[in-house]
């Protein structure tokens, strides 16, 4: 399992998720999107299907239903019902280790400008190193670009 740390500074999800998300889709991998709560759900699945004219990522959510034809899930349930094997956690989304072990690759994605988002992130490093788990970790430049430090 490997999970990737990324450390939003310079943009904020909203900018950054539908990106990450087409760079995930491309591998031809299930994603389920682990949300904080239901009302930023609805939102980004409206961002989705909006975020650029050229651009489509095929995805739903509990309202759209048919989630085992979803490419991408969006959710901020326990649940896996597309069977995703990327799991992305977003707005402080939390999984335990036995949901993590389910999945081959996680996108961990936090606002660094929020003291309580940078230290859950903080601990779930920790937690997961600890575990002995492939970690990464993604952190924007001063033009918006990811290296990894």
């Amino acid at each position: 399992m490997r999970v990737d740390f990324y450390h939003l500074q310079k943009q904020v999800l909203e900018d950054v998720l539908p990106k990450l998300l087409e760079k995930a889709y491309v591998t031809g991998k299930k994603i389920k999107v682990k949300v904080g709560n239901e009302a930023r759900v609805d939102f980004l699945n409206s961002l989705l299907w909006t975020y650029n004219d050229e651009a489509f990522l095929p995805h739903g959510s509990k309202k759209d239903g048919n989630a085992d034809l979803q490419p991408i899930w969006l959710s901020a349930d326990e649940d896996n019902p597309n069977d995703g094997e990327f799991l992305f956690l977003v707005d402080g989304a939390t999984e335990t280790p036995e949901v993590l072990e389910k999945f081959e690759r996680i996108f961990n994605i936090f606002d660094g400008n929020s003291n309580e988002a940078l230290n859950k992130a903080r601990e779930f490093w920790k937690q997961l190193k600890s575990a002995n788990v492939e970690l990464h970790y993604w952190q924007q430049s001063s033009d918006g670009r990811w290296s990894e430090k």
